[in-house]
């Protein structure tokens, strides 16, 4: 069989769904209370009857032991004939009011019927080996003339100075008296068990609601705060139960204000940096439309004018993928070796142009981290950029594995860094060189940062002389590394 998934089914799911923990308290309590009741009800029911049978079972021998005290023995012709005379009024001294009757049956020591109502189903049973009374009793029920009846056969022995025998008395009784006790006997526990869940209803009812009050609360606090409020839920007085939850919603809570302001900063940032450029291309498409320098000349420097405004906001786009990035749980296992090699084929006929000595180490093999491919290209990238730009003859790319870690070492032999520069290092649009953005090692460390790694910059040489930069990135390699 398969799950409803029709509307009915949908709106019955929407339905449960909606329900108030009142409502569910309620179901979850009272559902197996009553049910609880009903088979108690009907347990007790049953235990009415037999408690009603075993006392008018009483009633009924003491009926049938007076039939068989009402038996005699006469000679007639030389035969011994048993008699039983039994007039109804003997019996109604044994009904307890009118809303039961009495049946009896009399047969004599060949099964010849004696006295009493020739249609009474005659007694097909056995005697119990171990009977209720002090007598050859069997009570079983029965139906007689349409109605349930309840039937008590007694086994009489008849002995004078004429003979003996064994006569059988069948005396049936309706029901309605003992049903009747019975439904009274329920009736008066129903209404305390009726009372009892009535009772467990009202306090489910103030129990949940003195208990969801702290809910009410900071629904109404969270209701009544502005749309941009993203301050921490303070409940301190709320149940154990919704610390977690209370927890969970501040840390949402906390990730939105953070992206929220990241989205500012990157607003504000990207109006500020990029005024600049459009106003100097604005400058320069004025004095090339006045003729203020040559076509030529003025072509050069609008293209060098956007290629830089490219740059800056291809890096600003970087740096707010880094932030998105961030905010994704599982990363993909990379092998960041295979996209070192790629970028340097990529970036060799540049390299190629600059004349530099190159050298690639990848003797460690496959470095395995948790990162997506795009971080590590972007931060490999950044790092062979900035060691093109400022080297002057030896360029090396060196990949390890330390420690269970791998780490990325790029050395140039350039200037290294100044004093000014190191203090505002990795912050965004803090250039050391004329014609950066300042955003490329900022880029890398939001980068490193994101993937739990590190990222150094050291300046290389003995007391005041600078023979160059080591860029060294610190990853955790993967468990995975063997797979």
């Amino acid at each position: 069989m398969t799950a409803a998934t029709g509307p009915n089914g949908k709106d019955a799911a929407v339905h449960a769904a909606r329900l108030s923990l009142r409502a569910r308290l309620l179901l979850g309590i009272l559902v197996p209370v009553l049910a609880l009741v009903s088979f108690n009800a009907w347990s007790l029911y049953r235990q009415a009857l037999r408690a009603a049978d075993l006392a008018y079972d009483r009633t009924l021998l003491a009926s049938a032991k007076s039939i068989g005290e009402m038996l005699f023995l006469t000679r007639d012709g030389g035969k011994v004939r048993l008699h039983a005379t039994v007039p109804y009024a003997a019996l109604e001294a044994f009904e307890a009011d009118n809303r039961s009757r009495l049946f009896y049956r009399v047969n004599g020591f060949n099964g010849e019927l004696l006295s009493g109502f020739e249609d009474l189903p005659r007694w097909q049973g056995r005697i119990p080996d171990r009977p209720a009374y002090a007598a050859l009793v069997d009570f079983y029920d029965g139906t007689y003339q349409g109605m349930p009846v309840r039937m008590a056969v007694l086994l009489q022995p008849v002995a004078s100075d004429l003979g003996q025998g064994m006569a059988t008395i069948q005396v049936a009784e309706t029901l309605e008296l003992r049903r009747s006790l019975a439904r009274e006997m329920l009736l008066d526990a129903l209404w305390r068990q009726g009372l009892l869940v009535v009772v467990i209803a009202l306090v489910v009812v103030w129990v949940v609601q003195r208990a969801t009050a702290p809910v009410r609360r900071i629904s109404e606090e969270v209701a009544a705060r502005d749309e941009a409020a993203l301050s921490p839920i303070h409940a301190p007085d709320a149940p154990r139960e919704l610390q977690p939850l209370i927890a969970a919603t501040n840390a949402v809570m906390a990730r939105l204000a953070q992206a929220a302001a990241q989205q500012k900063r990157f607003v504000r940032d990207a109006s500020h940096q990029l005024r600049t450029p459009l106003a100097v291309l604005k400058v320069q498409v004025q004095s090339a439309l006045r003729g203020d320098v040559a076509p030529q000349e003025g072509l050069q420097e609008i293209n060098t004018t956007v290629d830089r405004a490219n740059q800056l906001v291809n890096q600003m786009l970087a740096l707010a993928k880094v932030e998105q990035l961030r905010r994704q749980q599982d990363a993909p296992v990379s092998d960041w070796a295979a996209i070192v090699h790629a970028l340097a084929l990529e970036l060799s006929a540049l390299i190629a142009q600059r004349n530099l000595d190159f050298e690639l180490d990848l003797q460690d093999g496959p470095a395995l981290v948790h990162a997506h491919e795009w971080s590590l290209r972007e931060l490999t990238r950044n790092l062979l950029h900035n060691a093109i730009r400022h080297t002057r003859a030896l360029l090396l790319v060196r990949l390890q594995h330390i420690d269970g870690q791998a780490v990325l070492t790029i050395r140039d032999d350039g200037p290294g860094l100044a004093p000014q520069v190191r203090r505002h290092l990795f912050e965004p649009f803090a250039s050391g060189s004329p014609g950066g953005s300042g955003l490329g090692l900022a880029i890398c460390h939001e980068i490193a940062m994101s993937l739990g790694g590190r990222i150094e910059l050291l300046d290389r040489g003995a007391g005041d002389r600078t023979e160059g930069l080591d860029a060294v990135v610190r990853l955790a390699l993967s468990d995975n590394r063997a797979q």
